[in-house]
């Protein structure tokens, strides 16, 4: 009920404080009044494998950039519980809508390094078909919507999907993730609208890095971060420390106990950092200090888990080794694999954007071939499935 007041006194949400919600601290330790959540040590173990998988590769996968072997990249290094985490605690037919930085999502439902690969040089086992940039990775059979450069895209489309699925009334969920920089496009507010209006099962999950590329927080929003903003649209929402892996782990579980049997949209606010550059075209030198970037290490997230593991007796020194070995390994085998298959087929570039290629599309990959033709030495991955046409050409350029 709403009430009435005879004098104007106004409000700016300074008289909500949302608290955040954390179980371990950076020793791996639980804080005094919390509690271990319901996990046992195989999932622990599970989630603790993906998390390291993750770093290992992205280092992995960085150097090589570096070195001109890839195009671009994006790391997900210090944002590792976050993801991981929160993937942990739904269930592996969960509907996950991502941005771009999580990987460890896929890592931890059991994509291959062999896909991976296959999609960062978009070669022809590239589920895309070579036709995105590198880490747009896409998984129908690990449920996973194929990711799309434009920013916060995704939200409004996990409120549509987490609708369907609702409909289809079969406790499943849709859960979405997005930075704080995404939260200030309009695509955010429209689907938190749209899932409180209609009540979907959808869970809002922000990882707030602090930086919107080069952009700080404080020069984003005025506002306490993103979880406010959930007031405005009558929505569950909690706060969580985004590197204690069992605090993300917890929320999510609950999140997403609101959100199948209740039909009710969720939000959730991971208080992070991204020890990592934005992009493999990002210098974070330029707009952010060493030092800031040293206190967060001694959050690391890995480490956080590692150290807690530890403690429980389900982890050790020797295990520690021996897996950061056999990771290496397999990343560094799996990329030299993926990086001398051949490009896809050129046809494969309208194969399947419509049911029936239209005449329109045809008239525009013939001249795109002749073009190949002509300049084969331009293109070389193109001119290299059109091998028997370029020499035809040539030998029919010769005998005139």
């Amino acid at each position: 009920m709403t009430q009435t007041i005879y004098s104007p006194d106004f409000m700016t949400g300074d008289e909500f404080s949302i608290p955040t919600f954390s179980v371990l601290n950076p020793e791996g330790e639980l804080h005094d009044e919390a509690q271990d959540p319901e996990l046992d040590r195989d999932h622990a173990r599970r989630i603790y494998h993906a998390m390291l998988a993750t770093r290992i590769m992205d280092e992995r996968m960085m150097a090589a950039q570096r070195q001109g072997r890839l195009s671009f990249y994006m790391q997900c290094v210090g944002e590792e519980a976050a993801v991981v985490g929160a993937t942990a605690a739904l269930d592996d037919a969960d509907m996950i809508m991502a941005q771009y930085r999580e990987q460890g999502a896929l890592m931890y439902r059991g994509f291959s390094f062999d896909e991976f690969m296959n999609q960062l040089f978009g070669n022809e086992l590239d589920y895309g078909k070579g036709r995105q940039m590198p880490v747009h990775y896409g998984s129908r059979k690990l449920h996973y919507m194929t990711i799309s450069s434009p920013l916060a895209t995704q939200i409004p489309q996990a409120t549509g999907y987490a609708y369907g699925q609702k409909l289809a009334g079969e406790g499943y969920c849709t859960l979405t993730f997005f930075g704080e920089g995404a939260a200030s496009e309009g695509d955010f507010h429209a689907a938190l609208n749209m899932a409180s209006v209609h009540k979907v099962p959808v869970i809002f999950f922000c990882r707030n890095n602090g930086y919107a590329i080069s952009t700080p927080a404080v020069e984003q929003f005025a506002a306490d971060g993103i979880a406010p903003r959930a007031f405005g649209y009558r929505m569950h929402v909690i706060r969580v420390d985004g590197n204690d892996v069992l605090a993300v782990y917890e929320a999510t579980q609950k999140a997403r106990k609101i959100a199948v049997e209740n039909n009710q949209p969720v939000l959730i606010e991971a208080m992070t950092y991204r020890l990592a550059a934005h992009s493999s075209s990002d210098d974070p030198s330029g707009y952010r200090a060493k030092s800031e970037e040293e206190t967060w290490r001694l959050k690391d997230p890995i480490l956080r888990m590692q150290k807690w593991l530890d403690h429980k007796g389900w982890w050790s020194d020797d295990e520690e080794a021996e897996l950061q070995e056999r990771l290496r390994r397999e990343v560094l085998e799996t990329m030299k694999r993926a990086e001398k298959r051949p490009a896809p087929a050129l046809d494969t570039l309208i194969s399947d954007v419509y049911a029936d290629i239209t005449p329109t599309l045809q008239h525009q990959f013939d001249s795109l071939k002749q073009h190949i033709r002509r300049y084969p030495e331009a293109y070389p991955r193109g001119a290299k499935s059109l091998d028997l046409d370029v020499r035809d050409d040539a030998n029919q350029q010769g005998g005139e």
